[in-house]
């Protein structure tokens, strides 16, 4: 089975943009449901990046469906990717890091030189 990871998670975050060879595709692809039950994201290739899209919302209001999220990481080790997220929704950029495996994953991103953060848990939606 291959390992799959998704968009850091805030409310209002939805896609990806990871850099790095063609095979980081591979593993990310997927829709996720934030582990508050109100969100899910669908990952997926855009050119030589991925996408993370906002597929559900339960409430709408800051977040949307089609918000998207735009992430630069690179793998650290199996398991892990960190760099950097720039939300263009709110114009934000902001550190990043992604633990992941086949069926879970943990986003997190700090703001203001790491002085607020914020770490949302994921659940890989099985394949149709």
């Amino acid at each position: 089975m291959k390992r799959r990871f998704v968009a850091p998670a805030a409310t209002g975050l939805a896609a990806l943009l990871i850099g790095g060879a063609p095979a980081l595709a591979d593993i990310t692809t997927g829709t996720w449901m934030r582990g508050d039950g109100q969100a899910k994201v669908r990952v997926q290739r855009c050119g030589e990046a991925l996408c993370a899209i906002n597929v559900w919302i339960k409430n709408p209001g800051d977040e949307k469906v089609g918000d998207r999220l735009v992430l630069n990481v690179k793998p650290v080790r199996p398991g892990l990717m960190e760099g950097s997220a720039f939300d263009p929704q709110r114009n934000l950029r902001f550190s990043s890091k992604i633990t992941y495996s086949d069926s879970s994953m943990t986003t997190s991103g700090c703001v203001l030189g790491g002085l607020l953060c914020r770490s949302v848990s994921w659940t890989k939606e099985a394949s149709r």
